[in-house]
């Protein structure tokens, strides 16, 4: 007989509506003892079929669910088809036209949950976050090299998601050659240096893209403070469009470091640039006690909020910060902010940025929202996937 999850009474209508994960408090009982890891049937509690997942008795999210169809088996053809699936959608998306780097596989909302695979010009970097992936991973990197032919494929399965699946973190070179160093690739037109061994996420803010690209109309002549810069990803943008300085700001000597190579390619002595070493805390307070003052702010931070739990430490953090960006802002300026926090929503976050033009006094008009690009899509079913969010305002 098949392995098989039960769940109680009135907890099916999420997997009846193709929500993608059933939690272990909507479960009844486990039948025919599968191993964590293997392919499970769900059914309701009158024992009527629902669904098909992996199962990991050791997470929160006990069932990840992959196909809603009873006759769709799951193989090596099954995963080999939404590879290709996903492939496909991201090479009709006009918005990568002139980028080499974009997001191929987003995990859930790409239906291959708990995969993520990123390409870097002629490397993939790929994540396996889940245990059912995990055990799955020669097949997919098959079906990855069957169907896209890469130069090589490099894990950074270095995530604190996996802990929570009962994994310990990998890194390294899967198939194919070694990376170098530095990859080279294209972002609308633009030139990055990636390190895909030790950059953040898989390398690079891949899902900024699209918001990056609103930069250039909002900078022309204008002095820009650029806030958690990473590696200068945004002032690259805002010098392209006629920045008059432009001013990075991260804790990171390395990112800086990159940051500094990044633009000296781009348009080097095209305009002012400062790189400024620090906690961006601590360094715009210094700002805003000097009454410097800027054209335009861009607000990048790192995850906040990893869950539920933080997300009150995290508000305090936002509204912080923004609340120095609006006082370091001329008048008629922009402020750029974001929050790639899933558990802050779009709705608390314009609330923190409304409570910080309040503390600060100033009007602010919402000119612009931002999200994450197109090539990390959100599955309408499962919304949670949706978790970069920004505001573009003018400040008074």
């Amino acid at each position: 007989m098949s392995a098989c999850v039960r769940l109680k009474r009135g907890r099916a209508k999420p997997v009846q509506q193709r929500h993608p994960w059933v939690f272990s408090g909507a479960i009844e009982r486990v039948e025919n003892d599968p191993a964590d890891g293997d392919v499970v049937e769900v059914q309701d509690a009158g024992g009527n079929w629902l669904a098909r997942g992996y199962l990991n008795r050791r997470s929160q999210i006990a069932v990840r669910l992959l196909t809603w169809e009873r006759d769709e088996g799951v193989d090596a053809d099954f995963w080999r088809r939404r590879l290709e699936r996903a492939v496909a959608a991201r090479q009709s998306l006009v918005a990568l036209a002139g980028s080499t780097g974009y997001r191929l596989v987003h995990a859930e909302s790409d239906y291959l949950p708990g995969l993520v695979v990123d390409r870097y010009g002629d490397w993939l970097v790929v994540q396996f976050l889940t245990l059912g992936v995990e055990r799955r991973r020669g097949e997919m990197v098959a079906a990855l090299v069957d169907v896209l032919s890469p130069q090589g494929i490099y894990e950074r399965s270095d995530v604190d998601a996996r802990a929570k699946e009962g994994l310990q973190e990998r890194t390294g070179l899967l198939w194919g050659e070694d990376p170098p160093e530095w990859i080279e690739m294209l972002e609308n037109g633009h030139s990055f240096l990636v390190d895909v061994r030790h950059g953040h996420k898989t390398g690079f803010y891949l899902d900024q893209r699209e918001n990056r690209a609103r930069l250039p109309g909002l900078c022309a002549g204008a002095e820009v403070l650029d806030a958690f810069a990473y590696t200068g990803a945004c002032s690259v943008y805002a010098e392209a469009g006629g920045a008059a300085t432009v001013t990075l700001v991260d804790s990171s000597a390395p990112a800086l470091a990159l940051a500094r190579r990044n633009l000296d390619s781009a348009a080097p002595g095209r305009c002012g640039v400062e790189y400024v070493e620090g906690d961006v805390f601590s360094v715009l307070r210094g700002y805003r006690a000097q009454e410097r003052r800027f054209d335009v702010v861009v607000l990048d931070p790192p995850k906040l909020a990893a869950s539920g739990g933080e997300v009150r430490r995290a508000s305090r953090a936002y509204k912080d910060v923004n609340l120095l960006a609006f006082q370091l802002l001329r008048p008629g300026g922009v402020l750029f902010t974001c929050s790639c926090s899933g558990a802050v929503s779009a709705d608390l976050f314009q609330k923190i940025v409304f409570g910080a033009t309040v503390d600060a006094g100033r009007d602010a008009q919402i000119v612009g929202s931002l999200a994450q690009g197109a090539d990390h899509p959100v599955a309408l079913t499962f919304p949670e996937g949706a978790y970069l969010k920004g505001l573009i305002c003018r400040v008074w």
